[in-house]
C-alpha cells in the first residue's frame, strides 16, 4: 500500500545584519529596544543570533509558498520599520561587505556563551548570515531516504543563492565566502548518510553520550533533520538579498524533495554519488556562483548552469503545478540572468571604482544597494 504524500509544509528563515544608515557599518551594539520592539509586533518569530549586529526572523508553518511570501513580507516590513526608528536598517546579505568581525559582540546568552567556550576563535568570526528551509516530513524514514538524495542538489541551491563576495573590505573572489567561515566549525559540510532513522539516531546518541554534544542542533550539516520539528532543513544557501529570490530557493528545495518523493513512490531513486563528488559542486558553487558551471557526473563533465537549471526545472515541473509555485521556481531564470546578489553587489563596486569613487565610498554603495534591494517589494506591501 502506497503511504499517503506528506503536505511538505513549509517554513523559512532568514538572518540579517543591522547596519547604520550614517556609517553603513554593522552595529556592533544595537539598542535592545529594537529586539524587544520587535518581538512585541513580531509574536515569536523573531529571536537574537549570535552577534548583537544580527537579528534572526522565522515564518510559521506554511502550507503554501502563497502563506510563506506574506508572512516573509510581513517579516521583512516590520524589521525594517523598527530598524528605521533608530537610524538603523536591515540587509540580508551573508557577509557585510566591510564590518570587522573581531569587534562584534557576543549576544548574552547561556547557548551562546557555550559556543564560545567551546568553539573559540573559529565562532568568533561567525559575522555571517544564511537562509534556512524547513519542509515538513513526518515519516523518520523518508527523512533519512531523503536527506540521503537530496545532497546532490545543495551545490545548485547554493549557486542561486550566493551573497558572499566581500570581508572586511576586500573582495574574496568567492561568491559564498560565507562557507570558508562556517566550514571552520565542526560537524559542519554536506551531511553523513544513513541507512536509517535508527542508525542515524546512534550516531547522535554516541556523540551525545559522550558529552561532545548536547543534542542534534549541534550538527551544522548543509542539509539536516531538524532536531526541534520534523522536517528537513536546507541550510547551505546564503541569506538571500531579494524577498523574490530566499522564495524562489524555497521553492526549489521544496519541489526538489517532492520530486524525490515521487521516484520512490515509484520505486526509483536518484543516484547516489561519493561525498568528495558532491563537495567539488560544492566548492565550484562557493568560488564561481554561477559563472562556471557545476559538474554533471553522470556526463563526467562541467556543465553550464543555464543548462543543469533546465535539467531541474523539467524535473519538478509537475511539482510546481502541484504547489502553485510556478512563478517563483521559474524566477530562477531571472537570478541567471541577472546575477545572484553576489554577482550585483560585485557590479555596483567596480561600477563605483570605475567612476573614480574612493574604496570605502565604493563598499558603502554596496551597503546602500543591499538597504535597498532588501526591502524590495516590501515596504507598503500588504
Amino acid at each position: 500500500m502506497t503511504a499517503a504524500e506528506p503536505e511538505f509544509t513549509l517554513g523559512i528563515e532568514e538572518e540579517y545584519f543591522l547596519v547604520d544608515r550614517a556609517t553603513r557599518d554593522a552595529i556592533d551594539d544595537p539598542p535592545p529596544q529594537i529586539l524587544a520592539d520587535c518581538e512585541a509586533l513580531l509574536a515569536g518569530q523573531v529571536s537574537p543570533e549570535f552577534l548583537r549586529s544580527q537579528i534572526e526572523i522565522g515564518t510559521r508553518i506554511c502550507a503554501s509558498l502563497a502563506e510563506a511570501r506574506a508572512d516573509l513580507t510581513h517579516l521583512r516590513r516590520t524589521v525594517a520599520a523598527v530598524a528605521a526608528r533608530h537610524g538603523m536598517a536591515p540587509i540580508a546579505s551573508a557577509t557585510h561587505p566591510f564590518a570587522r568581525w573581531d569587534i562584534q559582540k557576543t549576544t548574552e546568552r547561556r547557548r551562546y556563551a557555550d559556543l564560545q567556550d567551546d568553539l573559540q576563535g573559529v565562532v568568533r568570526r561567525l559575522a555571517i548570515c544564511g537562509l534556512h528551509v524547513h519542509i515538513g516530513l513526518p515519516d523518520d524514514e523518508l527523512r533519512i531516504d531523503l536527506l540521503n538524495q537530496a545532497s546532490y542538489f545543495l551545490p545548485h541551491l547554493l549557486a542561486l543563492s550566493t551573497s558572499s563576495p566581500f570581508w572586511r573590505g576586500e573582495n574574496t573572489g568567492l561568491k559564498s565566502y560565507r562557507l570558508a567561515v562556517f566550514d571552520e566549525l565542526p560537524r559542519t559540510g554536506m551531511p553523513e548518510r544513513f541507512d536509517s532513522w535508527g542508525e542515524y539516531r546512534r550516531h547522535v546518541d554516541i556523540l551525545t553520550g559522550a558529552g561532545l554534544i548536547e543534542d542534534a542542533t549541534k550538527l551544522w550539516w548543509d542539509l539536516r533533520p531538524s532536531d526541534r520539528f520534523p522536517t528537513l532543513e536546507m541550510r547551505i544557501a546564503d541569506s538571500c538579498t531579494t524577498l523574490e529570490d530566499s522564495l524562489t530557493i524555497a521553492a526549489l528545495f521544496r519541489c526538489l524533495l517532492r520530486m524525490l518523493w515521487r521516484l520512490k513512490r515509484e520505486n526509483q531513486r536518484w543516484r547516489i554519488y561519493a561525498r568528495m563528488l558532491i563537495d567539488e559542486n560544492r566548492w565550484r558553487a562557493q568560488r564561481y556562483g554561477t559563472d562556471r558551471g557545476l559538474v554533471d557526473f553522470g556526463r563526467g563533465a562541467i556543465v553550464p548552469y543555464g543548462e543543469l537549471l533546465e535539467e531541474i526545472l523539467r524535473l519538478i515541473e509537475p511539482d510546481a503545478r502541484h504547489f502553485g509555485c510556478e512563478a517563483e521556481v521559474i524566477h530562477a531564470r531571472e537570478i541567471l540572468t541577472r546575477g545572484t546578489s553576489a554577482d550585483r553587489q560585485l557590479r555596483v563596486f567596480d561600477a563605483a571604482l570605475a567612476a573614480g569613487v574612493p574604496r570605502a565610498e565604493a563598499l558603502a554603495a554596496v551597503v546602500d544597494w543591499l538597504i535597498a534591494e532588501t526591502v524590495r517589494g516590501v515596504e507598503g506591501a500588504g
